[in-house]
């Protein structure tokens, strides 16, 4: 016996879920529901089956195929138009008229002894046997009554329950002789139920009603979809899991990633390749799909996760259903009942709330309140460029493709036949990046000299030889999963305000310009870059003295580029230099505060025992500094910029220093001690380097080991800042702790503070309206300075729903009473 499966609705209820997916696709227990049905039947002997396809009929087919993976001979009968549950059986009347058929829908989970079934039919001589089984609730399904023999009496179609005469339903499962054809017209939309059924009964034809015992679900609404899986992971259904129960009603996948500090608490399911971090907690009837990522402090109860989600830090997921390939970031929440559709992005902080439909790919910006259905609009991203350029999660957020389309929407923004430096840091995920970049650079007409791995200043110095402009592809610091796409101008610079909005709206457009054949860009390879960084860096960074002084330096650098670099400097420097950690490691590409912290207090040591004149520390890139002083003594970073601030201000006894707003006021006391002004700025490193380019700046800083030295660059740059100290120290003749002993201790205290992004605007407000007639500084955020000098600022975050806040007081309870009084300032306004 040959067997049809009906695999042609819309589920219209369903969306939307269904919108980009037909219904028998959608997974339960990360199975499709019509392959438990395939399933079902091949365990019955039906081997042979046709499958009714309409909607979204190509997916269906790439999925299955010929039914080869399954034990199975598929077949297809496609219907041009919806020809209603008897019109789509008899558009494949061609492959079942020799014979009696068993008739199944493709988008029912059920568990029916479809043997006995067929038994029943052929021991009535029936000419169509229609499957019953009892429910509590028969308003939504067709009701039948049969006689004590089993033969139908009466049907009727979705009754109110004023109609209600019984509890026993139909099933949509029949099986039928061939001779049923004669009763439905071809080409025209006609029902079983509805049309055929009920002349059939009236010509007294024999319709047989047979009560399946065994468990159905007709997954026709989200709520059913949810219970569907729950009664899979409960075994209240008799289907196949994949995998393995590593414990009771803990279903594993091969390939699976469980962290042992994760919580599970079955029944629930984690499908193959997954990966489940530490702290996580999945509670029961939850069903996470293939390839998902659930990060560290997630929860999950009563979720299901289609796959290849990527589930963020602390999100919180209760009852929901997730689609394929969307991205939930951050302390993100989704609440009872919501339904996020295919491909789209839940941002940080978000609340998602119950009952809720967003449909496929619709962005939910970060911090947003979602309370209705988010169908037509498609929101992007309200701001590409963050604080280091294009960031973002590898493989979730940066992707091969996004890198592709930003490198064309780039190279759109130069002349054809410009030039563009390329660079990266030692990661395997940023040389997969670049190599993306590269193409689509060439692609657009653009010519590419790649510098392979380089440390940042490297990348920026050979940006400003000759080029249009460049981009470094690194790892976030600090977060070893996330990239940073840093665009260059052609002084090697971050891009500016303007030429970022320029940025954007192309790659927004998606009007990216390609090259004809003969236009392709050139690929080349500059030599001796490294030789080339340090000539210039000695040519234009006084070294004076350092040959006779005879130092001794400690340099770690860090197992990043930095150490790149290092061979071609330090013999050409003079110094005697003991150099640590100077291989690549692709394993940290970056570093945490912990890893950083424990590495500075190992230089202190072998600084203190090498009786060196101080010790320097590199960040993986080359772009920032720290410092241990003679003694072994760590510099904390705030620190040394009054350090070096007094080292240079000395030296030159002129010009501008460029430091940014959050800097103690003490820079001010060091500056004009010696002669020299402050130039406040914003936080961004931008401002800073625009400082940087003008000819009277003789030093620029960030308190967090970003240095610039205006006379070699104007950005950070790690080993300049080395170099330059190096010279400094040799001729002033004392050490860095007598430095440091001599400039007044500062206490500025910091504190983030959570804030949605909705109100934002209003804290900034309040906090303006709170000074009152106090003196306030808007370079920016808000600075509110009290009559006694101690200030506070107020800054909310660009790319995050944080409120940063800055105190500074003459000592540390001061500052921490005016950041407490400020701090309750912000929480009210966000309330």
């Amino acid at each position: 016996m040959k067997a049809v499966v009906m695999a042609g609705g819309e589920g219209t209820r369903l969306r939307p879920m269904t919108s980009s997916m037909p219904k028998p696709l959608l997974p339960v227990a990360n199975r499709p529901i019509m392959e438990h049905v395939l399933r079902l039947l091949k365990r019955h002997g039906l081997n042979e089956t046709v499958v009714t396809v309409q909607f979204l009929a190509s997916l269906v087919k790439n999925y299955f195929g010929d039914g080869e993976e399954l034990g199975m001979e598929l077949t297809y009968a496609n219907e041009e138009k919806p020809l209603g549950t008897a019109g789509s059986v008899k558009n494949a009347e061609e492959a079942l008229k020799d014979d009696a058929f068993l008739v199944i829908s493709g988008d029912a989970l059920t568990d029916f002894n479809l043997t006995d079934l067929i038994a029943f039919h052929k021991e009535k001589g029936a000419l169509v046997t229609v499957c019953l089984t009892r429910v509590p609730n028969p308003l939504e399904f067709g009701i039948t009554i049969v006689d004590e023999q089993g033969k139908v009496e009466r049907f009727l179609e979705k009754p109110t329950w004023g109609q209600v005469f019984s509890d026993t339903v139909n099933t949509g499962i029949y099986v039928m002789e061939p001779e049923v054809f004669d009763y439905v017209e071809a080409d025209v939309p006609v029902d079983w139920s509805g049309d055929v059924f009920p002349q059939l009964m009236k010509e007294g034809k024999p319709i047989y009603g047979y009560i399946a015992e065994g468990y159905w679900e007709d997954v026709g609404t989200h709520e059913s979809y949810v219970k569907a899986q729950a009664d899979v992971l409960e075994g209240k259904v008799d289907v196949e899991l994949d995998g393995f129960e590593i414990s009771p009603g803990v279903w594993v996948a091969e390939g699976a990633e469980v962290h042992p500090d994760a919580v599970l608490r079955g029944p629930l399911y984690i499908g193959d390749y997954a990966k489940v971090e530490a702290d996580v907690e999945i509670r029961e009837h939850t069903v996470v799909g293939s390839n998902v990522v659930v990060k560290t402090g997630a929860f999950l109860h009563r979720a299901v996760i289609h796959d290849n989600v990527y589930i963020g830090q602390h999100s919180n997921l209760r009852g929901c259903v997730i689609g394929k390939n969307t991205d939930i970031m951050r302390a993100a929440r989704i609440e009872d009942g919501a339904v996020i559709g295919d491909e789209c992005l839940i941002g940080e902080e978000s609340i998602v709330q119950g009952n809720v439909r967003v449909y496929p790919f619709k962005t939910i910006e970060a911090g947003a309140f979602v309370n209705t259905s988010v169908i037509w609009e498609s929101r992007g991203q309200a701001h590409l460029f963050g604080t280091r350029g294009v960031s973002g999660i590898l493989n979730v957020e940066i992707t091969p493709e996004l890198a592709v389309r930003l490198a064309g929407a780039y190279a759109t923004t130069l002349k054809k036949g410009a030039t563009v430096t390329t660079a990266r840091d030692h990661s395997r995920g940023a040389r997969a990046l670049k190599r993306a970049v590269i193409s689509a650079l060439q692609a657009s007409a653009i010519d590419v000299r790649d510098l392979e791995n380089v440390p940042l200043p490297v990348a920026r110095q050979q940006t400003a030889r000759g080029s249009a402009g460049g981009i470094m592809i690194r790892t976030s610091p600090g977060v070893p999963d996330s990239v940073d796409i840093m665009f260059f101008d052609e002084r090697g610079a971050d891009l500016s305000q303007a030429r970022q909005r320029k940025l954007d709206r192309v790659y927004s457009r998606q009007e990216y310009r390609r090259a004809f054949p003969g236009e392709i860009g050139d690929l080349f390879f500059p030599p001796a870059v490294f030789d080339s960084y340090t000539g210039s860096l000695l040519r234009h960074i006084d070294t004076t003295g350092v040959a006779e002084a005879g130092l001794k330096v400690v340099v770690d650098a860090s197992n990043g580029s930095a150490g790149l670099v290092l061979p071609s400097l330090l013999g050409r420097l003079g110094v005697d230099a003991l150099t640590i950690n100077p291989g690549l490691d692709e394993s940290r590409p970056t570093e945490t505060p912990d890893t950083r912290r424990s590495g500075l207090v190992r230089l202190g040591e072998i600084v203190a025992s090498a009786r060196a004149a101080f010790g320097v520390r590199f960040d993986p890139v080359g772009e920032r500094l720290s410092l241990v002083d003679e003694r072994g003594r760590i510099i904390e970073d705030d620190r040394a910029l009054l350090v070096l601030l007094d080292l240079v201000a000395a030296e030159r006894r002129s010009g501008r220093v460029a430091l940014p707003v959050t800097t103690t006021r003490i820079a001010e006391q060091v500056a004009a001690y010696h002669g020299t002004q402050v130039e406040w700025t914003t936080t961004s490193p931008d401002d800073l380097t625009r400082v940087g380019r003008e000819e009277s700046t003789i030093f620029g800083g960030d308190g967090r080991g970003g240095f610039i030295v205006p006379e070699f660059s104007s950005v950070f740059d790690g080993t300049a800042a080395f170099v330059r100290l190096i010279g400094l120290v040799a001729r002033t003749q004392l050490t860095l702790s007598q430095i440091d002993a001599r400039i007044p201790r500062a206490h500025v205290l910091r504190r983030d503070m959570a804030t949605p992004w909705a109100v934002k605007g209003l804290v900034m407000r309040r906090v303006v309206e709170e000074a009152g007639d106090r003196s306030v500084d808007t370079t920016d955020g808000v600075r509110v300075v009290e009559a006694d000098g101690r200030w506070v600022m107020v800054l909310p975050d660009p790319s995050e729903a944080v409120t940063h806040l800055w105190a500074e007081g003459p000592d540390d309870a001061s500052a921490q009473a005016l950041l407490d009084e400020w701090s309750g300032v912000v929480d009210s306004a966000g309330q």
